[in-house]
């Protein structure tokens, strides 16, 4: 990769990373499923308008946009809000890799080899360690919701998979106009009129600076130069720097919410990204009857 592409790669894992800060500060504005809902929404317009027409079949749309947009991202978003740390959550839900392969391997025959398999149980091992270290001083509820979430993506990574889009972010922008309207549905049951009015009333620049990061600077921004470097270079060369997220999310939130690393979390993180190292990277055996698909891409919180 060149010097430039390798600098852009870095900043989209360093702008995925910080995300996880913005989000837990969104939280403070906005009810959980009213922010989710905000930020596709805001996300899919006026874009959707620019892009063109979609480039594959709407049930992979409406599909992607349902399991990613409202069960992942709200699981998310409702985690955060009821506790988890921005840098563990920017962490744990890396195990998608781990969900993403199970769920190939069950739905789209792919068997993993030795060394992806060995990479699975690294994974699990480092949530294990991570679950242990939140258990102890956090809200376990607030865990499983973020893993429950981290399903949630290896279910949509594997529909993208079969949907196999050739214009990421025309697909990425369409599937954001699905979640909008199920999500403030959502809201309004589960957070209340009044909750999701006070927080409109409320808005402010500030406010508004958090809901244009998490749409048009992680997504639009985000989605495109990662659609992009995939573009011009292999799968293989690109998708190490997803490793980076948890880096910049973990620092990020030290550094900016002043959030504490205990021994025990660092050994998570070690076990997590080395897992998810070896289960991203490994190659797979197919079936011959089974075409080659291509490379799933991220999607981005």
């Amino acid at each position: 990769m060149r010097p430039l592409h390798i600098a852009l790669a870095a900043l989209v894992a360093a702008v995925w990373g910080v995300n996880f800060v913005v989000i837990e500060i969104g939280l403070d504005h906005f009810p959980p499923l009213l922010f989710s809902a905000l930020r596709f929404l805001v996300a899919a317009l006026p874009a959707v308008f620019l892009v063109g027409r979609p480039t594959v079949a709407w049930k992979w749309i409406i599909g992607v946009g349902l399991v990613l947009g409202v069960a992942k991202f709200g699981l998310l978003f409702i985690g955060m809000d009821q506790g988890m740390p921005a840098g563990l959550s920017s962490l744990v839900l890396q195990v998608q890799a781990v969900f993403t392969a199970l769920f190939a391997a069950l739905a789209l025959g792919e068997r993993p080899g030795g060394v992806r398999v060995l990479g699975m149980a690294v994974a699990l091992a480092g949530i294990g360690v991570a679950a242990v270290d939140e258990g102890a001083g956090g809200p376990v509820l607030a865990f499983v919701l973020v893993v429950a979430a981290a399903a949630c993506w290896g279910v949509s990574n594997v529909l993208t998979r079969r949907a196999a889009p050739s214009d990421s972010l025309n697909f990425m922008v369409w599937v954001s106009t699905v979640p909008v309207l199920p999500l403030l549905g959502l809201s309004l049951l589960f957070e209340g009129w009044d909750r999701d009015a006070e927080a409109l009333a409320a808005l402010d620049w500030s406010g508004v600076g958090i809901i244009v990061y998490v749409a048009w600077i992680t997504t639009i921004f985000g989605f495109g130069a990662w659609g992009f470097l995939l573009r011009h270079h292999p799968a293989s060369s690109v998708a190490p720097f997803t490793l980076l997220v948890p880096v910049f999310g973990m620092t990020s939130a030290a550094l900016l919410l002043d959030e504490s690393v205990s021994p025990l979390r660092w050994c998570a993180a070690a076990l997590l990204v080395g897992g998810v190292a070896l289960t991203s990277l490994a190659g797979v055996r197919r079936p011959r009857a089974v075409p080659e698909a291509p490379a799933v891409q991220p999607e981005r919180v």
